[in-house]
């Protein structure tokens, strides 16, 4: 889970989203759930010394529902030997597709829209072309897929980016403070549709299940809590006489 930064007021444009977005909702976390990672084929006979693979790499809702409500843009920087390594996407779906033959690691700095954050978050991702398991050989119909699930947090978000994101399905939005009252959001400007449910790799994407995430989320609270209470312990036993 990675939680982000409160926005801060320089982001917002004199015009447009105003005093109104810099309003926030405290003691409120907006959570988006995210997906990264990459499905690389084996070119088959058709794979030369240096094009082995083709492979795309992405940043997609594990609901493959559209995330340009909350993300601007994705910057994604991939190995010097690439022709112009450094590329950005500005639009839904965020992903970029590739042929190479050498596996190495993709560095992808996500943008947000000015009322959820004004600071980037940066992902790393190790491209892998060859099964994990040697006995099953390339294969330019089954890929090689890897993915990692996590959730971005925006505590106290702005009130104009609650009203933007309620009740889409790609953002979790918490029962929110009785007696809030959301006023009409400032949109973001028009952008296409994003989503990735008619994906072409759609059939290989990891389905990932919520209770099986929540079931994890909550063991780690819990060693969390079990540690704090052993270092709790440590520290009233040695600062006691018997610790002399």
């Amino acid at each position: 889970m990675i939680s982000l930064p409160l926005p801060t007021q320089q982001m917002f444009p004199a015009t447009s989203v105003s005093q109104v977005a810099i309003s926030r909702v405290k003691d409120v976390e907006i959570t988006l759930p995210i997906v990264y990672g990459t499905i690389a084929f084996h070119l088959g006979p058709k794979a030369t010394e240096t094009e082995t693979h083709k492979w795309t790499v992405y940043i997609r809702s594990p609901k493959n529902e559209d995330l340009g409500v909350v993300i601007k843009r994705v910057v994604f920087n991939l190995h010097k030997s690439f022709p112009k390594p450094v590329r950005v996407v500005d639009s839904p779906p965020f992903e970029l597709s590739e042929c190479g033959w050498g596996e190495f690691e993709i560095a992808m700095s996500v943008f947000f829209h000015s009322d959820a954050c004004d600071k980037h978050l940066d992902l790393f991702h190790i491209l892998r072309l060859y099964p994990q398991d040697e006995a099953h050989p390339p294969s330019p119909k089954i890929p090689v897929v890897v993915e990692t699930y996590d959730e971005i947090v925006f505590p106290d978000p702005t009130e104009n980016f609650v009203a933007r994101v309620w009740g889409h399905p790609a953002v979790n939005v918490p029962q929110l403070p009785v007696g809030l009252k959301l006023h009409v959001p400032v949109p973001v400007g028009g952008r296409k549709k994003g989503d990735t449910k008619d994906h072409w790799l759609s059939q290989w994407f990891t389905h990932f299940s919520d209770s099986d995430e929540l079931s994890e989320i909550m063991a780690a609270r819990q060693q969390v809590r079990t540690e704090l209470v052993k270092q709790f312990f440590l520290l009233v036993y040695c600062t006691s006489d018997s610790c002399a």
